[in-house]
């Protein structure tokens, strides 16, 4: 099945690919590798701000991982020319949570990118993963999400 028809059945359409904020690029390719940028959570096209733990609980952050992870797909559809069935893996996923000093549940919010990615891809998209609380995120956003992903 194609990527495209699963994106379509989960009533997920992508956005137009953002533009880096600062002096990077969305995405970087060597060999059949490609890392992809932070991107930050988004909420009515504006960054999703807030600290998990005290502005936003799980939940939220749930919910705004899982949105990072369609602009992330969004970034690597641009970057393979519209083509997302050359995705052979999702490596690796790296999660950072703007939250409090007691809030411990960051894997539990990061899950809310790493099961959509693992129903897209199927098997191919259970990946490796870090998951951090941090004290602040550019711009105040709740969650930031890199990806490494491996291509055909």
């Amino acid at each position: 099945m194609s990527v495209y028809d699963t994106l379509a059945r989960l009533g997920i359409e992508l956005p137009t690919a953002g533009a880096p904020a600062a002096a990077y690029v969305m995405a970087a390719q060597t060999g059949n590798t490609v890392f992809l940028s932070g991107h930050i959570a988004r909420k009515d096209g504006k960054p999703w701000v807030g600290k998990l733990g005290k502005d936003l609980g799980t939940e939220d952050g749930k919910v705004a991982a899982r949105a990072i992870a369609v602009d992330l797909l969004a970034t690597l559809n641009t970057h393979l020319g519209g083509d997302l069935n050359r995705v052979t893996r999702i490596v690796k996923v790296m999660s950072l949570v703007n939250s409090t000093e007691d809030f411990t549940e960051q894997h539990l919010v990061t899950n809310g990118a790493s099961e959509l990615l693992a129903e897209i891809f199927g098997d191919a998209g259970k990946h490796a993963r870090s998951a951090f609380g941090v004290a602040q995120i550019p711009l105040g956003a709740c969650v930031e999400i890199e990806m490494i992903v491996e291509v055909k």
